[in-house]
């Protein structure tokens, strides 16, 4: 667990935003990976790094860190982030699920 309580993957998945850290970013997911961000969906590292490039690091977002609550499922947690950057600003939940370390799903509602 990082300092804020929050499982390390997801905890990095803050850190290597802010420090836009792309390669970092796509590699804390898992090969076969999930990211459903308000129903626009995304598969494996390549659909995870498309994300990143049109909606995360390439819209320089910041992320700062609200709370997290357990998701109700094993390995699943809420966090809540505001965001801040050249596309999204606002704050909302975030759904990750992991699985041997690191990011099997994330889902933006």
């Amino acid at each position: 667990m990082a300092a804020s309580g929050l499982p390390e993957p997801i905890q990095q998945f803050i850190d290597t935003t802010n420090a836009g850290d792309s390669d970092g970013f796509v590699n804390l997911f898992t090969d076969d990976a999930y990211l459903n961000d308000w129903g626009r969906e995304f598969h494996g590292h390549d659909g995870v790094r498309s994300w990143d490039r049109t909606d995360n690091i390439g819209k320089k977002s910041h992320f700062q860190f609200v709370d997290y609550r357990d998701g109700g499922e094993p390995d699943t947690y809420v966090v809540t982030l505001k965001v801040t950057g050249d596309g999204f600003n606002g704050t909302g939940p975030m759904e990750f699920v992991l699985r041997d370390g690191r990011i099997a799903s994330l889902r933006i509602s």
